[in-house]
């Protein structure tokens, strides 16, 4: 017995040990001297306590390979399945749960777009040369060390990256702005299935003015029930693909930027909190770079070498989605004699078809026929046979435009002047984003960058249009002088919070904007002055958890719930929401019985009509936050019918039978007592990982959850899709950055979750509870800093040459 009691313990000791070496193994190296080919000098790379890389070298080149090694070692696994997302590669490693994703992404066509992009790239520019350093980097480090533990669990191969992953990258984040997917099906469904009537609620004016101060519609061809089934099925999987898979996908974003007239230290400051869906790891990777002649502190995307948000001493910049629709659905008229064909400019036009191999873990390939007609790829052939369907086309402003972002990003790296910034702005292309900048000199701007496509007058791209006819034609696109864009203005301020901007020739820029209030909510507070803005001021103003949202929303109901609600205590809960002031903190019960009351309130109103994958769809776009409202205020709305029923509803009878609902939920899911309905139990973050959308592998990869304040468009923008308690959060502030020119080097910076992507790291999760909290942390800037918060330094040396 105690022969084998022995050998069961040496076997356990070996066990721990060989699993002891494999996590080991697999950690990121910050500490020793390591060669690299074709570095020109040695490099020095200081890891701080949040295990942020500050990274200096005697030339741009070797600079840009350092990053790419550093990232890669932090961040191997997020780069392998953001480009296995952007070209349609996820289920060769996840199974065929993955194909429908994978045909979604390759019906998109971006990794055609990535290789004709990549081919006309100018091989002796700066930007060429950085990109190929980056990437040789992140190579180096690959074919070099052990792979990431993912890729021993999903079974992934190594294979070089290239510079069309990195296009390919940029083409998955421009189509996760691209709201057209899930609101124009939607939007289109309700004009021709349930009539003009139901899009009032659908706020689709154009606000001359913009919105810090009735269209007509036109007819596409009739669409079967197979169609809309399709186009549903495809608006779902749009939204679906990077949630289910735990990757970032963009969804809105503050910036400000503040005149040193307005600041108390008399120099620009600068603030901003992209908003991005949560993951593990979090989106952004933060570096120092420092070479001759060139010095910033940035954030990095997976497989992009230039920083996408990014300051040092003399200029700085942040960024919000633009939110411009640069991408139409088109329905083709098909010739009845020749289902490859369809009617274009007057006569019959031979669609494109080509075939595509989808590899499968675990079974055969599947074989993937794309078609093309001369308006675009036709996007629902991926849900299966298409005889019999109305195909959808789409024309894409990523496809169609010349887009030089790489080139763009590089030169806004360091673009320390109005004109320089300006210049890179207008080279985004695709994605729309807002680039807010300022540097130390006094300047502040704001450009949106989108090349805006010029649109037949009369043409309304909300809705799916109509390919026999002249509809989607394109007449180029307008100057870049046309988009929304100031500098240096009067007031001494600009804020940026994805809603409805104005242009300067005062035209129509179609999109699919947040709401108003948000930024209403920011400029409010910005235009006070008797305030004199600094870092403390600015923090409060990111952590904000308060808009007119809710009360706006509610103001109309008051009258209605105080008529249907009879319980005495039910009245006080009434009187209790009639004094909320739109407010979201932890602590918040009034918060609580708000957000249930909407999702019941919408579910009676509008389910009915758009049965349930519509619905959901629904709650998944934009349109139905400015939607809510206005139905609130049109008590003859017919959308208050419930049409599953004999009789004739009124906004009376839903609103009583959605408070009643909401009650006897909250009782369920919370408790029976009120006062224990707290905001923070019920509405929390969990930071997934794409392997933590497996259970029991969630307790090992995800990070969470958390109690969390704030709620979807109020400042600190902590998002959860409308619906049911409990509600987990699944997008907000991707980080939080706030620069004061009068002392750039102490800016201000979080992480949601940890710089490492590498599970086990004690960088993993290091920044989480910091984040929920409110917390910020300094970003190291000068020298004598980072050598006092150097933790461990990584010395990076040219490889020898072998005698």
């Amino acid at each position: 017995m105690k022969r084998v009691l022995t050998l069961l313990a040496l076997l356990l000791v070996v066990l721990a040990a060989g699993g002891g070496w494999y996590v080991y193994s697999k950690q990121p190296t910050r500490q020793g001297q390591v060669e690299l080919q074709r570095l020109q000098g040695s490099v020095t790379v200081r890891y701080d306590e949040r295990g942020v890389p500050h990274i200096r070298a005697e030339n741009e080149t070797d600079l840009y390979r350092a990053l790419g090694y550093v990232h890669a070692q932090d961040r191997l696994f997020q780069m392998e399945m953001l480009r296995r997302l952007s070209r349609g590669e996820l289920a060769e490693v996840l199974g065929p749960k993955l194909i429908d994703t994978d045909k979604l992404f390759r019906s998109l066509r971006i990794r055609e777009r990535a290789e004709s992009y990549v081919a006309a790239l100018d091989r002796q520019s700066a930007a060429w040369k950085a990109l190929q350093a980056y990437l040789d980097g992140i190579n180096q480090y690959q074919d070099t060390h052990a792979a990431p533990m993912e890729f021993d669990v999903l079974g992934i191969r190594k294979r070089a990256f290239t510079a069309e992953d990195t296009v390919s990258v940029a083409g998955y984040m421009a189509y996760s702005f691209a709201a057209a997917f899930r609101t124009e099906p939607l939007l289109t469904y309700v004009r021709d299935q349930l009539g003009s009537d139901y899009l009032n609620i659908f706020d689709l004016d154009w606000q001359p003015k913009g919105v810090l101060a009735k269209r007509q519609s036109s007819k596409a061809p009739v669409l079967s029930a197979a169609d809309w089934k399709d186009l549903n099925a495809i608006a779902r999987l749009s939204e679906q693909a990077l949630a289910d898979n735990g990757l970032p996908q963009f969804e809105g974003s503050n910036a400000w930027v503040i005149s040193g007239t307005r600041t108390q230290s008399g120099k620009p400051l600068l603030a901003g909190d992209p908003h991005i869906r949560f993951s593990t790891p979090s989106v952004w990777y933060e570096a120092q770079l420092s070479a001759p002649g060139f010095e910033l502190y940035g954030q990095h995307q997976a497989l992009v070498p230039f920083a996408f948000l990014g300051h040092n001493l003399d200029f700085g910049w942040s960024l919000t989605m633009f939110q411009n629709d640069d991408l139409d659905l088109i329905a083709e008229k098909v010739n009845p004699d020749n289902a490859n064909q369809v009617w274009y400019h007057g006569k019959w036009v031979d669609m494109v078809n080509t075939e595509q191999q989808i590899a499968v873990k675990g079974q055969a390939a599947v074989t993937l026929i794309l078609r093309q007609s001369p308006h675009g790829p036709i996007i629902n052939d991926v849900l299966g046979a298409s005889a019999g369907k109305t195909p959808i086309a789409m024309w894409w402003a990523f496809l169609e435009t010349q887009n030089p972002i790489l080139e763009g990003f590089y030169q806004l790296n360091r673009a320390d002047t109005l004109t320089k910034a300006r210049a890179a702005a207008a080279k985004v292309h695709a994605p729309g984003l807002n680039i807010v900048w300022a540097n130390a000199k006094g300047d502040i701007g704001w450009w949106a960058a989108a090349q805006l496509p010029k649109r037949l007058a009369g043409v309304k791209p909300w809705f799916i249009l109509d390919g026999s006819t002249n509809q989607a034609d394109k007449e180029g696109f307008y100057p870049f002088s046309a988009n929304p864009q100031e500098e240096n203005p009067v007031r001494g301020y600009i804020v940026s919070a994805n809603f409805q901007p104005v242009s300067p020739t005062g035209m129509e820029i179609p999109g699919y904007y947040n709401l108003p209030d948000r930024g209403q909510q920011l400029n409010r507070q910005l235009s006070d002055k008797s305030v004199k803005w600094n870092i403390d001021a600015s923090q409060k103003l990111q952590l904000g958890t308060t808009t007119d949202y809710g009360p706006r929303l509610l103001a109309p109901l008051l009258p209605v719930l105080r008529e249907v609600v009879s319980d005495p205590q039910e009245l006080q809960l009434v009187e209790q929401l009639a004094k909320w002031k739109g407010d979201y903190p932890v602590n918040s019960t009034s918060a609580t019985l708000f957000n249930q009351f909407l999702f019941n309130l919408a579910d009676g109103a509008l389910h009915d009509e758009l049965g349930d994958s519509f619905f959901e769809t629904l709650l998944s776009t934009r349109v139905i936050d400015a939607a809510l409202p206005r139905l609130a205020a049109s008590a003859d709305s017919p959308w208050w019918d419930n049409r599953n029923t004999l009789g004739k509803e009124t906004r009376a009878d839903i609103v009583k039978a959605a408070w009643q609902a909401s009650i006897a939920h909250l009782k369920t899911t919370l408790g029976p007592d009120p006062a224990q309905w707290l905001w923070g139990d019920a509405h929390t973050l969990t930071h997934g990982h794409p392997l933590g959308m497996q259970k029991p592998l969630d307790r090992i990869f995800n990070v969470g959850p958390f109690e969390a304040p704030g709620s979807h468009e109020v400042p600190n923008n902590l998002s959860a899709k409308i619906g049911p308690a409990p509600w987990p959060v699944t997008y907000g502030p991707s980080t939080r950055r706030i620069i004061d020119f009068a002392d750039p080097a102490h800016g201000l910076t979080i992480n949601p979750v940890g710089q490492s992507g590498v599970l086990f790291d004690s960088h993993y999760d290091d920044q989480a509870e910091a984040y929920i909290e409110g917390v910020y942390q300094e970003a190291h800037f000068n020298e004598e800093e980072v050598t006092a918060n150097t933790r461990s330094t990584l010395k990076l040396l040219p490889a020898r040459v072998a005698q």
